[in-house]
Formats: C-alpha cells, structure tokens, sequence
C-alpha cells in the first residue's frame, strides 16, 4: 500500500524536528562567532604595509643573470609581488 501525503508530513515532521534541535544551537553559535570576527576585525587588522625600499643600483658589470636573481629575491622576499617581478622582468629583457 503506498504512502499517502498524510504520512509523508508526520515523517517530514518527525525527521526535521530533531534536525532542527540540533542545527539552531549550531546556528546560534555561528553567529556568535561571525559578530565576535567582526567586532575584533578592526583591531586585528594587519597594519599598512611599509613602502619597498627602491632597488639598489646595480653595478655598471652586473650581467642580465644576476639582475633577474635580485629581481627573484625580492619576490621570494615579499617585496615585490609576481605581478612585479613578471613586469621588472619584461622591462629587464625589453619585452
């Protein structure tokens, strides 16, 4: 004998009452947390970045190699982004 639509809803009922018991503390400690972050955002926001010191002038010898090395040390420094250093680079090789 099939279901009727009665029955389905007192199953609905029956399942979703203790889901919903468990998900609204769940719920309510979720939002707790998201207006803690945004209470405390301000406060542990990084500071501003310094300002990159300008690159120091290369030697009159200093050959492409050792130019594209520097320029690589400073990105794995974090001085310079990929951005940067794929821009630097161009400009290096006259692309």
């Amino acid at each position: 004998m099939p279901i009727t639509a009665d029955e389905v809803k007192v199953i609905v009922a029956a399942i979703a009452g203790p889901i919903i018991e468990i998900l609204q503390p769940l719920k309510q400690r979720i939002a707790d947390l998201e207006a803690q972050q945004a209470a405390a955002a301000p406060q542990a926001a990084p500071p501003p970045p310094m300002a990159a010191p300008p690159p120091a002038a290369a030697p009159a010898g200093d050959d492409l190699t050792s130019q594209l090395m520097d320029l690589k040390n400073l990105m794995d420094q974090g001085v310079l982004s990929p951005e940067e250093f794929q821009q630097a680079k161009a400009k290096l090789l006259g692309s």
